[in-house]
């Protein structure tokens, strides 16, 4: 962006459970000069979240605040005329994401979030990746626990083989923790629109251009013991093993032939079982609208975990890659998957954009994509611990 914009990064959505505590880790880390603001619909909210972060950075006190709704767009795009990168927690992002987007995309505004949700980004790939590639703007969804740890745990995973020979990396899944009103109005929305997610993915897959002298691929697992982990594998039908496959599509170094796979691992069958009657369960009644309405109302907006329910979750992925006669074993660690470590990811990828020397991109990217090694030491370095844990012979 030729032009010079007010602010370097603007947090929307900091009155959200998410969203506050972006905020708070933004006022412990950002660097002297940082030019940032909060934004929302709520003026007051605002105030008290910024009465807050002068608490802990008494600096913050005059910390700029942008009131602006999604329902209005000139507030809206005033916020993305305003800034460099704009960083959304407000969801579920099928309702609530698309008008900012669309004002990043126009405005060659650099814009990130935390969505999970499939259908949310095949349409914004659809409707303003080209407008973004006209303008500059990076489009980078995906930026919390989905899809962080697994786009960066694969590609670690295969800078530990060799690029010139077909690969194979499988990601398994393993995390304790609560989750907040936010998720779990994302999910019900997800689970009640599987249809229109079925058909804005075969749209995206009719548009969007594969490598034409490469093989990527993301698959389908099947339930199996697994002797090498110890533990059962069940494929998730994440939006995970999508951003992994698009990386892969995006950079050479995944090799001639990628195929990922994308799984959660438990110990016991039982547990396996009854999580899947449960998922599909849910699937099925929040297609009936008095049935979502009500499961919609059983957590209210902006609920969440407690400091110490938080304090005692984590995280841990373990991949296993194959390559030109080699066999790796990698993990990935943190603590709170779905809100302390999801703050942490989206606060130190807004930062990566805003401030680091990255390579040239635009339009709908990946973290990997658009932000790759930088992102990898920003995260090392707030203690996400990325590591090499055994290379038996393949």
């Amino acid at each position: 962006m030729a032009e010079e914009r007010t602010y370097d990064i603007v947090l929307f959505g900091a009155t959200g459970f998410t969203g506050g505590l972006t905020a708070d880790y933004l006022a412990r880390h950002a660097p002297t000069g940082l030019r940032w603001a909060l934004a929302g619909r709520n003026p007051a909210k605002l105030a008290a979240v910024r009465e807050r972060l002068a608490a802990v950075n008494p600096a913050l006190a005059g910390l700029p605040l942008l009131t602006a709704d999604v329902t209005d767009a000139d507030s809206v795009r005033a916020v993305a005329e305003s800034t460099r990168v704009v960083a959304s927690t407000v969801g579920p992002f099928i309702h609530h994401g698309e008008p900012l987007v669309a004002a990043c995309a126009r405005a060659g505004t650099d814009y990130l979030d935390i969505t999970g949700e499939p259908e949310f980004v095949d349409l914004m790939y659809l409707r303003h990746h080209a407008e973004a590639v006209r303008t500059g703007a990076r489009l980078v969804h995906a930026c919390g626990f989905d899809s962080i740890p697994h786009d960066l745990g694969a590609w670690f995973t295969v800078r530990q083989l060799p690029a010139d020979t077909p690969i194979t990396v499988d990601g398994f899944v393993r995390a304790g923790g609560r989750f907040s009103a936010g998720t779990y109005h994302s999910a019900l929305t997800a689970f009640s629109r599987a249809a229109q997610a079925s058909r804005a993915a075969r749209e995206r897959r009719a548009v969007e251009p594969r490598p034409a002298d490469r093989r990527v691929r993301a698959v389908a697992g099947r339930v199996a013991r697994s002797a090498e982990l110890g533990m059962w594998t069940v494929p998730l039908p994440t939006i995970d093993p999508h951003v992994v496959r698009r990386s892969a599509a995006a950079r050479p170094e995944y090799g001639p032939d990628f195929r990922y796979r994308h799984f959660a691992a438990v110990r016991r069958l039982p547990t396996v079982l009854v999580g899947a009657a449960g998922l599909g369960a849910v699937a099925g009644l929040v297609r009936v609208p008095p049935v979502r309405r009500w499961l919609l109302g059983r957590l209210a907006s902006g609920q969440g975990p407690t400091p110490q329910q938080r304090a005692r979750s984590w995280f841990r992925v373990r991949f296993v890659g194959s390559g030109g006669g080699r066999r790796v074993h990698t993990e990935v660690t943190g603590g709170d998957p779905g809100y302390d470590e999801t703050a942490k990811m989206l606060a130190e990828s807004t930062l990566c954009l805003a401030l680091d020397d990255l390579p040239p991109t635009a339009g709908q990217v990946t973290p990997v994509t658009a932000m790759g090694e930088a992102l990898f030491d920003r995260l090392t370095r707030a203690g996400i611990t990325f590591r090499v844990l055994e290379t038996p012979a393949a």
